[in-house]
């Protein structure tokens, strides 16, 4: 089993809140990790699975069930299908709190964050917290024993990251995204035919990094540039995609406004570019995107209280990734596949631009941090790490 950072944060919402939401894609991790907070709750817990009719008719007078547990944590699996439960939550949330009871009440588990998150804003608003479970970070992996490689190829999802081989994790890669096209996205959007969202899907992968083109995308595929961003939301909010915007400090500057797509887990990007083991990835043409999407991915994770940008001008000055704080970029990251890459003037005037003092270069290799030209040279594990323990210099 994997440690995850991010339960010691659940476990410290549901001491101060009423409910939490976990949400993430399916598969990520979510059961296990409420399983294991259930498992600690002072009080004890209850456990539903709402994709299961047994569990769900145990709701069947869901008021009087709910009400029945008490103090206990009661622990709702995939609630964004039984989105009829939220108003009842609401009063057994309120009625308990009359009672004395003002946190760990329910631990909401989701992988449609539109859909959860539209009923909330609608039932449980003030009464309810979010957390967002990702893929497996390269520190979380590294604790397990599980190199930097390994991860890349593998992706984040605990199931193909554990797989004895690297061609079972592939073919769990490619079941998972047969599902999602089979089942999870027709739930949320049947209108598309299945081969054109693979072909999308998929097409976005080939593009995983660069700069997002709609009208390119729908041009190909032969529907409406609409329709393309209509899907990609849809994507976007199972967790599957990350819209990466771009940083642009004022009308005057000539920068470029388009944002960045990302397949945000390596493992289902390897899926649908084919790319079936190590030796087939370092020779792949997409081998500098693969990781800079695993970067991208992990960092953003690893630095939840910044908001994450890129940053490019019509001059081609750059910044792979730009981490803001209080409206204001503080952090610029380049990323490297190779250790002994340099970085480019273009980094270095795009971050005086920026008034960036805290410049990284993030690379694929070993070894221990080192300054060079006043820009952190450091493995990408290294800079999770940074990131994460709050010790990057800057108090947010």
């Amino acid at each position: 089993m994997i440690e995850r950072e991010l339960t010691a944060d659940v476990m410290s919402r549901l001491q101060t809140t009423p409910a939490v939401a976990l949400l993430g894609p399916r598969q990520i991790g979510k059961t296990t990790m409420a399983l294991a907070v259930g498992a600690s709750w002072p009080t004890g817990s209850t456990y539903l699975d709402l994709e299961r009719p047994a569990e769900v008719r145990r709701l069947d007078d869901a008021d009087s069930f709910l009400r029945s547990q008490q103090d206990r944590l009661v622990i709702l699996d995939e609630i964004h299908r039984l989105p009829e439960l939220l108003p009842i939550l609401r009063g057994v949330i309120d009625e308990r709190r009359r009672a004395g009871v003002r946190a760990g009440q329910f631990l909401l588990l989701g992988s449609a964050a539109l859909d959860l998150i539209r009923h909330v804003d609608e039932s449980l608003a003030g009464r309810l917290t979010h957390c967002e479970l990702g893929g497996v970070c390269t520190d979380e992996a590294a604790e397990a024993g599980i190199g930097l490689r390994r991860l890349w190829l593998r992706g984040g999802y605990p199931e193909a990251l554990l797989a004895d081989t690297d061609a079972i994790a592939a073919r769990w890669c490619d079941d998972l995204v047969r599902s999602y096209l089979e089942r999870d996205i027709p739930l949320f959007a049947p209108r598309l035919p299945r081969e054109t969202l693979r072909r999308l899907w998929t097409m976005i992968a080939y593009s995983s990094g660069s700069l997002l083109n709609s009208s390119r995308l729908a041009a190909n595929l032969g529907i409406s540039a609409p329709t393309v961003d209509r899907y990609l939301d849809l994507l976007i909010d199972l967790g599957l995609l990350r819209r990466l915007a771009p940083w642009f400090p004022n009308a005057t500057t000539r920068v470029t406004k388009s944002p960045k797509i990302y397949v945000r887990d390596t493992g289902l990007l390897h899926s649908l570019l084919e790319v079936r083991g190590e030796n087939t990835l370092l020779g792949h043409p997409s081998v500098g995107a693969s990781f800079e999407s695993l970067c991208v991915e992990n960092l953003i994770q690893a630095g939840p209280t910044y908001q994450p940008f890129f940053y490019r001008t019509a001059q081609g000055d750059e910044i792979d990734l730009v981490l803001a704080s209080a409206g204001q970029p503080v952090i610029g990251i380049e990323i490297k596949l190779s250790s002994s890459a340099v970085v480019g003037p273009g980094f270095y005037r795009a971050c005086d631009a920026l008034g960036i003092d805290q410049r990284y270069l993030a690379h694929g290799g070993d070894g221990e941090p080192y300054l060079r030209h006043g820009t952190t040279v450091t493995p990408v594990g290294e800079l999770v790490r940074t990131l994460r323990a709050g010790t990057s210099g800057h108090e947010h």
